[in-house]
């Protein structure tokens, strides 16, 4: 019997129950060999760390979203992370600031935060990506584009949509080309997230309001933002974006919306939002940053398989499962299995391989079909 109470969870968390969590599973595990295909290297950071580390290695890095608590042992302060590409920087810059650069890493792991939002109210989720640490090139930003969608392919997601963004586009503008006060500054940012022209007007920011009408598919927006950058001073992003946006034809669909910064907190010259058909809201994000401390460059991404997986759901291509009567050839259900079936023994006369969920029966040496 179980207490209705005790027995809820609170709210954002959920159980991942058969088939989604093994769909997860498989989701990832083909991101993550994708990933070691392309040279991108494992690492297994944990999941709580001094607070202190998690929160100074980037910035824009929120520890209001992490979950907190006092350490018994040191009596420091202790988070559980709520990202898991700050792990990575500390790791690079501390066991692996002697190895080779470019490194190339990649990983998979829970992350949690204290609250969700409104397109997103889940306070759990699996984060997998990869980080190119050593350099934040055009190069580097090309490599990591095309390596997330090939990642998304290779777990089965289709109609895959890339928007990309300059994440700095107002503290460039506004030093000199388009020049504002620093109080005036958060203000334009703010309104040009909610795309509100009125609000833009209001703050000061007239000379922004142009750029809330450079979105849309990637090679009409690129010209109208060239058109905007008179004098030049985007010059090299916007040449930057043709070349990343030239790597990646022909592989997914290309947007830009230049001034979008939700989601990049702490990505800085360039940024990019990846979107699948069926998956509601954002199946990842990626771009460019630098790791404080040493303040190295670096370039990377995150993904987040749950959401494709809830997308596949029970249309997803499982795979077969073979019932194994009482009594079968233990040899040939091994040789199946290596093969590779899913297999479920028999544990008595009884058991009925359907209501089990098995699609087939072993008939002798043979799968037969249920």
């Amino acid at each position: 019997m179980t207490d209705s109470i005790n027995d809820l969870l609170p709210e954002g968390l959920q159980d991942r129950l058969p088939p989604l969590a093994g769909q997860a599973a498989h989701i990832a595990r083909a991101m993550l060999d994708n990933m070691d295909s392309h040279g991108y290297d494992r690492v297994h950071p944990p999941l709580i760390e001094f607070e202190q580390s998690l929160a100074g290695r980037m910035d824009g890095v929120q520890p209001r979203q992490m979950f907190r608590f006092v350490d018994p042992r040191s009596l420091r302060m202790l988070a559980l992370r709520s990202d898991m590409t700050v792990q990575i920087g500390r790791i690079a810059a501390t066991g692996l600031a002697d190895a080779p650069r470019p490194l190339r890493l990649c990983y998979a792991g829970p992350v949690a935060r204290m609250t969700g939002d409104q397109l997103d109210p889940s306070r759990e989720n699996m984060q997998l990506g990869a980080e190119l640490i050593g350099s934040d090139t055009v190069a580097a930003a090309a490599e990591m584009v095309c390596l997330a969608i090939d990642a998304l392919k290779a777990a089965g997601a289709t109609g895959i949509s890339v928007d990309f963004t300059l994440p700095d586009l107002v503290d460039t503008l506004a030093r000199e080309a388009l020049p504002l006060a620093p109080e005036q500054v958060d203000a334009v940012r703010r309104e040009l997230d909610a795309k509100d022209a009125g609000g833009l007007r209001d703050a000061g920011g007239e000379a922004y309001v142009p750029l809330l009408y450079a979105t849309g598919p990637f090679d009409e927006a690129i010209e109208k933002l060239a058109a905007i950058d008179a004098g030049g001073t985007l010059a090299t992003r916007i040449t930057a974006l043709r070349q990343i946006a030239a790597q990646a034809a022909g592989k997914a669909r290309l947007t830009l919306d230049p001034s979008e910064r939700h989601g990049f907190e702490y990505q800085s010259w360039f940024g990019f939002t990846l979107y699948a058909d069926g998956v509601r809201g954002v199946m990842g994000r990626g771009g460019t940053y630098h790791i404080k401390g040493k303040e190295e460059p670096a370039t990377g991404f995150s993904l987040y398989p749950e959401q494709l997986a809830d997308a596949q759901g029970l249309s997803a291509d499982i795979r077969p499962k073979l019932f194994l009567p009482i009594g079968h050839d233990r040899d040939v259900a091994a040789a199946l299995r290596a093969e590779g079936w899913r297999t479920l023994a028999a544990l008595d006369a009884g058991d009925d391989a359907a209501k089990l969920g098995c699609t087939h029966r072993l008939d002798g040496t043979v799968p037969a079909p249920l």
